[in-house]
């Protein structure tokens, strides 16, 4: 009977001058993901956009952004005195 050790065996390197900048590459790497994946999750139910940044994002103009605003196909907020938009909104709208 083969006995299950509860834990991962990872790999091990010996560390020396050769290897040194590969090894930092990959550190560099690795913190260059986890940037990214901050990113992407700073990018949630929270984050408002003007109406300007959605049209950049989207490569939809702002006079068609306006128009899905006041049709109701697409939630906007008015309490700033300007158009803010909540990222999932206009993902919903985009994705039909």
């Amino acid at each position: 009977m083969a006995r299950e050790f509860p834990y991962r065996m990872f790999e091990c390197k010996i560390i020396n001058s050769n290897n040194i900048k590969e090894i930092q590459m990959e550190i560099r790497i690795l913190e260059i993901l986890n940037e990214i994946k901050s990113l992407i999750q700073g990018r949630g139910a929270n984050q408002w956009l003007d109406i300007g940044e959605v049209s950049n994002q989207t490569s939809v103009s702002k006079s068609t952004i306006r128009r899905a605003v006041q049709g109701g196909a697409l939630k906007a907020s008015h309490r700033t005195g300007k158009l803010l938009f909540k990222v999932t909104d206009i993902e919903r709208w985009l994705n039909g």
